[in-house]
């Protein structure tokens, strides 16, 4: 999957950027072509949004989350995406918001070659208008401090190997 990697600076403290940015109903008011994002639960999201001029609805699993420092995801439906959004202390009125995102095209027109520059010029612009949106306003429209814990990593499992034991022990 092609990945996008691009950050913001913003002029309030990371805790006010991470606070906004857990307010997941409110990216239509930042995100031009998302039309809407239900949050279903503290770890599910429901979203719809336009995407190669078609509207596509897809849910989203939050698969971490770590107050003032990071929120990863990963889509459960729909086109396959995945990524995490960090943020990082500059300053005591100033953060960086870094995003990174995987994004898998579905469609014809997101396949085109064209596509994934101006997808990758459509993130940054939503990271613009968020830190417009976020100075403007100075504080968050709400927050949610809570932790989602990133799932333990797969236990590597002993190997079974197909060979009897005499094949192993040829003096037997």
């Amino acid at each position: 999957m092609p990945i996008i990697e691009t950050g913001i600076e913003v002029g309030v403290p990371a805790s006010v950027a991470y606070d906004q940015w857990t307010q997941f109903e409110e990216f239509p008011n930042f995100m031009e072509d998302v039309e809407e994002v239900r949050q279903v639960d503290a770890r599910h999201l429901r979203w719809r949004a336009q995407v190669a001029g078609q509207v596509e609805e897809w849910d989203a699993e939050i698969t971490e989350q770590i107050p003032d420092k990071r929120i990863a995801w990963c889509a459960t439906s729909g086109a396959k995406n995945a990524g995490c959004v960090t943020f990082h202390r500059i300053s005591d009125d100033t953060s960086r918001v870094m995003l990174q995102l995987e994004y898998q095209p579905e469609g014809p027109m997101e396949k085109a070659g064209g596509f994934l520059g101006v997808f990758k010029g459509r993130v940054q612009q939503d990271l613009a208008n968020f830190k417009r949106f976020i100075e403007r306003r100075g504080v968050a429209t709400g927050g949610w401090r809570g932790e989602v814990a990133a799932p333990p990593e797969a236990t590597p499992q002993p190997r079974k190997d197909p060979l009897p034991d005499a094949m192993h022990n040829p003096g037997m």
